[in-house]
């Protein structure tokens, strides 16, 4: 089985990558940071904005809305197979929730994508990474609910089938926290995007009086 810290790390992704960046003064009473720093950071974050954004609205979503975003991104990867379009589709694919999650086709689309870590973005990449520990674990807990399924057939495993649907309940709360997890960084990047909008828009006022 593997370590509990990847679980962990997918919950702190949003926190950790917007700490390294430095993005915490935005959200404190400090002075305003000046220009220069708003205009990095959208850089930085822009590329798993949509991606975070996805990945928390697949399971919320009515079954119409869900196949009709899940379509659009395995589209993409078809049509258009550029890394960015193929790691949307593989965070489809791992995202829990909906019919359209299949843990066995996203670790394998992940791990190929891994393989070649320079065609991705540090951002990208660390989500990706994060992702795929999730997914492998989820693997593990499924195959091992099924072992013990056919174990019972043949003996009287039943507390141990109940200690794994347990196990099960649980990898699902963190899911829960995960999807949490990602909402917040999403409200985080939106309030970024609306500082800059800010900023620029005063600079270009500024730019215009006589």
């Amino acid at each position: 089985m593997p370590h509990k810290w990847p679980r962990w790390a997918a919950c702190a992704f949003a926190a950790g990558w917007i700490s390294a960046c430095g993005v915490d003064p935005p959200f404190t009473h400090q002075k305003p940071a000046a220009p220069a720093a708003p205009d990095y950071l959208p850089q930085a974050l822009s590329p798993v904005t949509p991606l975070l954004e996805m990945m928390s609205a697949l399971p919320q979503g009515d079954p119409a809305r869900q196949a009709e975003m899940f379509q659009a991104a395995k589209d993409a990867a078809e049509l258009s197979p550029t890394t960015s379009n193929k790691l949307r589709y593989a965070l489809a694919l791992a995202t829990p929730g909906f019919s359209g999650s299949d843990p066995v086709a996203a670790q394998r689309q992940l791990s190929e994508l891994l393989a070649r870590p320079e065609t991705l973005l540090p951002s990208e990449r660390l989500l990706a990474l994060v992702e795929l520990k999730e997914v492998e674990q989820r693997l593990i807990l499924q195959a091992e609910n099924r072992r013990m399924r056919d174990e019972a057939v043949h003996d009287d495993s039943r507390d141990k089938l109940a200690a794994t649907n347990r196990r099960l309940a649980a990898e699902s709360d963190e899911n829960v926290k995960l999807r949490k997890a990602l909402d917040e960084a999403r409200a985080k990047l939106e309030a970024i995007t609306h500082i800059e909008r800010s900023i620029n828009d005063r600079g270009a006022n500024g730019s215009h009086m006589p």
